[in-house]
């Protein structure tokens, strides 16, 4: 079945994470994302090895899955010639260059739209495409500290430390890909592209929205998580477990019985300090006192049977083996069996989105540099004798 973008042709030029993840998404979703390559070297993702003696690249796997890679030096006129020819025939260009670099190179966005008029021009960046530090580089991490997320991590009086995955890359990667929709959208309207921008410290402070608007509405600065939210000041706690960690997300009046007994301290229920949510928030501390060591005299498995059976909000703080093996990510697909050409079976990411009629369709593998260079080329109305002598002089 034909996913939702079949017939929209991407062209990748990104690199890493925020970038290639859009773009991946959007080949889950059907369309053809032709990625264009670093001549030789390719995407640096390509060389994260997972460990020392496995030189297999996560980083490449995860985020260019389903693509075509061609090999192409746009540092040269040559090079920036093909990459226009393949632009007539895009519906969207993708790049994640500092802003000002596609310009100086000859592919910006006033000269691609020349070429094409129906052109999606999608840029990722680290800070913005305007402002005094839209030309800094940036990565995942410099994102989580300026956009405030490293801020409120942790507990107060240890030292601060960023979020263990890039998700100021993931987020940026999402808005970039939700704002190419729009445009594709906007498209059959209009019958014109348009550009796109999304960037690592938008994609964070969009992220914290409710938490940035306390300060920008209250001058209220939230502060670290201190095992929870600092916003939630009521039963919305990670507990250490006799083997683990389990998280409770809150218990409103109706569910504080069930829960107390849960705990097999029904007398807590009748106990005046925790009557109702509003004194619970007034003598937290006190009955943290008493749920810490009680949490820790099960195992979390025990627990989370416990809190099923009651009914309530709770999480055991899984590890990634954890999550690897969680049957209800394979069940929506979040995680799935798959078949490498190389690898044979593996588990792999699947796609967060399920869609009745138009089924997103993550592929196996992810090309190797180049790959379908000549395919893609010979596609673009090049002929052999050209692909010869653009090969011959350095040019893919």
């Amino acid at each position: 079945m034909a996913g939702p973008l079949a017939g929209i042709r991407v062209l990748d030029f990104s690199i890493v994470v925020q970038g290639p993840q859009c773009a991946a998404m959007l080949a889950d979703l059907g369309a053809d994302v032709v990625k264009i390559e670093r001549l030789n070297y390719g995407d640096l993702a390509r060389v994260i090895p997972i460990s020392s003696s496995d030189r297999r690249s996560a980083y490449f796997y995860a985020h260019n899955r389903g693509k075509r890679s061609i090999s192409l030096d746009i540092t040269r006129s040559e090079g920036i010639a093909v990459a226009l020819r393949l632009i007539e025939t895009a519906d969207v260009m993708l790049s994640s260059f500092r802003p000002g670099v596609l310009d100086r190179l000859g592919l910006g966005y006033e000269v691609c739209t020349q070429v094409n008029p129906r052109l999606i021009y999608a840029t990722a960046s680290a800070l913005g495409s305007q402002g005094p530090d839209a030309e800094r580089p940036g990565v995942d991490l410099v994102a989580q500290a300026v956009g405030g997320l490293i801020s409120t991590t942790g507990q107060d009086g240890e030292f601060p430390t960023p979020v263990g995955a890039v998700i100021a890359d993931s987020a940026g990667g999402q808005n970039l890909c939700i704002g190419i929709l729009a445009a594709l959208f906007a498209r059959t309207q209009t019958g014109r592209g348009q550009r796109v921008d999304a960037s690592l410290l938008g994609g964070q402070i969009w992220a914290q929205a409710a938490e940035i608007t306390y300060y920008l509405m209250g001058g209220i600065k939230l502060g670290r998580a201190n095992r929870g939210h600092a916003a939630l000041p009521h039963l919305y706690r990670v507990f250490h477990t006799a083997d683990g960690y389990i998280v409770i997300a809150g218990v409103t009046d109706a569910e504080w019985p069930d829960f107390v007994r849960a705990l097999e301290r029904p007398e807590l229920e009748q106990d005046p300090r925790f009557a109702n949510a509003q004194l619970r928030t007034r003598y937290l501390r006190e009955l943290f006192a008493i749920l810490d060591p009680l949490f820790e005299t099960r195992t979390t498995a025990d627990w989370c049977a416990r809190m099923r059976a009651a009914d309530q909000r709770f999480g055991p703080v899984n590890d990634y083996a954890a999550v690897a093996a969680y049957e209800q990510a394979y069940a929506n697909g979040y995680l799935r069996e798959a078949n490498h050409p190389q690898w044979g079976p593996i588990k792999a990411v699947g796609s967060p989105i399920n869609l009745s009629e138009t089924p997103a369709a993550p592929a196996d593998w992810a090309p190797e540099l180049g790959q379908h260079t000549e395919e893609v080329l010979l596609a673009a109305g090049y002929t052999w004798e050209e692909l010869v002598r653009l090969r011959e002089a350095g040019v893919i």
